[in-house]
């Protein structure tokens, strides 16, 4: 039976997504309310799905994806959340798939020189294909694009133009990078999805008052939908 981990950036979403499981067991342990189900695939295939809150910053979000892989698992990650956007093309409520994730603030010279010895990290191309599907008939316009992670909140046009400069990026964010590395570490799979909240304009202090209950819903309903499709 084919395992997935989902990671998800509010309890809201990760609400929706238990809702969706049968057979749910609900688990804590590392600080982290697991929920653990079973969803149905088209195929007729059950697929062990377990879901949690990943924290914010790349140690939490690393932390959560090395205990999920150490104690159920999984065959993929999948890690949605909202960012920042980078692109000029692109609007609030688009969808940045993270084809390529890079970290803002580390030197790669060094800790690629660690497994997998690379600079920059993949989501797997057939979950990307999956979610690209699965998004183009929920008509939510996305790519397949950049993610730039990094431990600080960037939100004014000198950071926007220094992330865009040293990385090329379509959304900058806080976790990805480190899901994705973690993940590539322990021979998972994984796929990165950041819907845009701002255009990475936005002060910290405004940004948290935003309502991003829709963006919930609407990234639950996405990530069991990649599952169904497996």
């Amino acid at each position: 039976m084919t395992t997935v981990a989902i990671i998800g950036a509010l309890q809201e979403e990760v609400a929706h997504i238990a809702q969706s499981l049968e057979s749910v067991e609900r688990q804590e342990a590392a600080s982290l309310v697991v929920f653990r189900g079973t969803i149905r695939t088209r195929g007729g295939q059950d697929v062990t799905v377990v879901a949690t809150v990943g924290g914010m910053g790349l140690v939490n979000a690393a932390a959560t994806t090395q205990y999920l892989i150490d104690r159920h698992r999984p065959d993929a990650i999948i890690f949605s959340g909202i960012a920042g956007n980078l692109n000029p093309a692109l609007h609030v409520n688009d969808v940045v798939l993270g084809g390529t994730l890079r970290y803002l603030d580390t030197d790669m010279r060094l800790v690629g020189q660690w497994k997998p010895g690379t600079e920059c990290f993949h989501s797997d191309g057939r979950l990307l294909s999956l979610a690209d599907a699965a998004l183009r008939d929920m008509g939510i316009h996305h790519v397949i694009g950049t993610i730039a992670s990094g431990n600080y909140f960037v939100d004014t046009p000198e950071k926007v133009a220094q992330v865009v400069r040293d990385t090329g990026a379509d959304a900058v964010e806080m976790e990805g990078a480190a899901v994705a590395h973690v993940a590539a570490r322990n021979d998972v799979s994984p796929l990165i999805i950041r819907a845009l909240s701002d255009n990475a304009d936005t002060d910290y202090e405004v940004f948290r008052e935003f309502d991003i209950s829709q963006y919930a819903d609407t990234a639950a309903r996405l990530a069991v939908d990649i599952v169904r499709r497996m």
